[in-house]
């Protein structure tokens, strides 16, 4: 009688694209619970927290503004139903753009895995950072703050909100939450991951920050000032990916990098040093939302200051080893020519490169490589 041999075949190994796919599928099916839950009343009351902003206030019409009542908001305890939901939209539009758009020209452009991941990173932000700093700008038209900068501190504190400014802040919170679990979907590398933890712990942080001291009139300039800067830098290195001859994305970027970081720090002091400081209000009180007090201005000036060094720090950093790599490059051409003597070995050393030594090209031939092999 035979026996039969066990299968040491080993389990097939699922893919990124489906993995990616098969979590976005779980996450679509979550969000839509919620969506059907408005058409039952019985589940109706719980799902309009998720889905829906809270803490509305009808403020009566005046004689001075327009003849309808204005619908403000304020925030509170809810809020975190409201982030909850939204950060499952925005995993769900992660993975679209990610299969529809950036997979696809991953696959013409056959990057390696190191420029694969980044070119992924620069494409997911790039997207976000357009969208963000377009819908702030259109915010801040419609408000009158390039108009009038007083706003900035005019009549703190801001705990009232429109729905456009509201609905602005929680879409924000949602998606630097929702950065957690792609860092699992995404597979990033190990070393990776306390890169993408600090930038984006300090975004939700200053986000968080400006929403809850009632500061979103500051927070959404320096925003959108923030989310430009970065947008130029990620929509250079995604031409760099496609051509390396690009650089002059990053030359404007390191110039815009640097006015980035003094208008925040102006805008800061001006809004937080002067505007605030010279208040009458300057009383703590949490029922009003005013938080103007000495030592909430010097903790608000001083997480900014330290950010914006901290930034400035990895940015000398950055330029540093660009011009380290640059010059390692131009090296080589530098040098001067093999004198040519006469011999077999002289000759030999002229074909294998400069002074004798492989060059990229020479190495990589099917000769060589021929040879290295018997």
């Amino acid at each position: 009688m035979a026996i039969r041999k066990k299968s040491t075949k080993s389990p097939p190994v699922l893919s990124h694209e489906f993995v990616l796919q098969n979590h976005a599928d779980i996450v679509s099916c979550v969000a839509m619970v919620f969506l059907l839950g408005l058409m039952f009343e019985i589940t109706a009351k719980a799902s309009i927290i998720f889905v829906t902003l809270q803490y509305n206030v009808t403020l009566p019409a005046t004689e001075e503004q327009a003849t309808e009542s204005a619908s403000l908001y304020y925030y509170g305890i809810k809020d975190l139903a409201t982030v909850f939901f939204y950060m499952l939209v925005a995993i769900i539009i992660h993975a679209v753009i990610q299969e529809y758009m950036l997979d696809k020209i991953n696959r013409r452009m056959h990057f390696s895995k190191t420029k694969h991941s980044k070119f992924n990173e620069s494409g997911q932000l790039s997207a976000f950072y357009l969208f963000a700093c377009v819908w702030g700008t259109f915010i801040l038209i419609s408000e009158n703050y390039i108009s009038d900068p007083t706003i900035l501190w005019r009549a703190y504190p801001h705990n009232l909100m429109t729905f456009q400014m509201k609905f602005f802040y929680i879409s924000q919170l949602a998606y630097w939450l929702h950065a957690f679990p792609e860092l699992y979907f995404q597979k990033t590398k190990k070393e990776d991951i306390p890169r993408q933890l600090v930038y984006i712990g300090l975004y939700l942080f200053h986000i968080a920050g400006a929403y809850l001291l009632n500061l979103n009139h500051l927070g959404l300039v320096l925003l959108v000032l923030h989310y430009f800067v970065e947008f130029l830098f990620h929509i250079s290195r995604l031409f760099y990916f496609s051509n390396e001859k690009y650089q002059k994305g990053f030359s404007l970027w390191a110039v815009l990098f640097v006015l980035g970081r003094l208008l925040t720090l102006i805008l800061s002091v001006l809004t937080v040093g002067f505007g605030l400081a010279r208040a009458e209000n300057q009383k703590l009180d949490f029922s009003t939302g005013n938080f103007n007090v000495l030592a909430v201005r010097i903790a608000v000036l001083a997480s900014i200051c330290i950010t914006q060094a901290f930034m400035m720090w990895k940015f000398i950093n950055f330029q540093l080893r660009r011009w380290r790599e640059h010059s390692a490059f131009q090296a080589p051409a530098v040098k001067k020519k093999p004198t040519v003597t006469k011999g077999r070995s002289s000759k030999k050393g002229t074909e294998n490169g400069v002074n004798g030594t492989l060059t990229s090209n020479v190495a990589d031939s099917p000769r060589n490589k021929k040879e290295k092999s018997s």
